[in-house]
């Protein structure tokens, strides 16, 4: 998994509430492989509607979105995931977020950046002004644009998984000591049940 330190692009504003794993990934999409790639396919039913951000030019190549509460609620399709990644985005900036999405998210080296509700806000409005380059940078838990700064929180165990580029395997081998230390002991006290 590609590690995420500091990211640095094109925002797209996405002002709205309650975006669910079926707005991002229609169901009818997921028949395909992951080979095969769901970025054409993302948000596809609601890229149909006039102004919708993703269609402007001005966030072309956007790598970063910023949405309201509960982003990525609903079913607990991967896919999503996917299909955000496979179009380029590396984070998604909004006040909450559903919570299988967000777990799925740093397994896959998507950050989910959970900010201020009032930030958001603050972020929509600039971005919607003009297209620009926001910073999230996890290793100080911050997002910036221009002179203006917010923090935002993640779960500390996942801020190290997406800082290090490890899936949850990885996260497991880290504790080879002691994973090898317990086995040692339980040989030890419970002989009977290693045979």
């Amino acid at each position: 998994m590609e590690k995420f330190v500091a990211v640095t692009a094109v925002a797209c504003p996405l002002p709205l509430s309650d975006v669910d794993t079926d707005q991002i990934i229609p169901a009818r999409f997921l028949n395909r492989t992951r080979a095969e790639g769901y970025g054409p396919y993302l948000f596809h039913d609601l890229r149909g509607q006039a102004g919708f951000p993703l269609t402007d030019p001005g966030y072309a190549g956007a790598r970063i979105l910023v949405a309201r509460r509960n982003f990525g609620g609903g079913s607990s399709r991967e896919a999503a995931v996917y299909a955000l990644l496979d179009y380029g985005i590396r984070c998604v900036i909004a006040p909450s977020f559903g919570d299988i999405f967000a777990a799925n998210a740093v397994g896959n080296g998507l950050l989910p950046a959970a900010a201020a509700e009032a930030d958001v806000e603050l972020m929509l409005r600039a971005l919607q002004e003009a297209a620009a380059p926001l910073c999230v940078d996890l290793t100080a838990c911050r997002i910036s644009l221009g002179a203006q700064a917010w923090g935002f929180a993640i779960d500390p165990v996942w801020r190290e998984k997406l800082l290090l580029g490890w899936d949850d395997v990885d996260l497991t081998r880290s504790h080879q000591t002691e994973i090898d230390a317990f086995v040692a002991l339980d040989r030890e006290r419970r002989g009977w049940a290693w045979i």
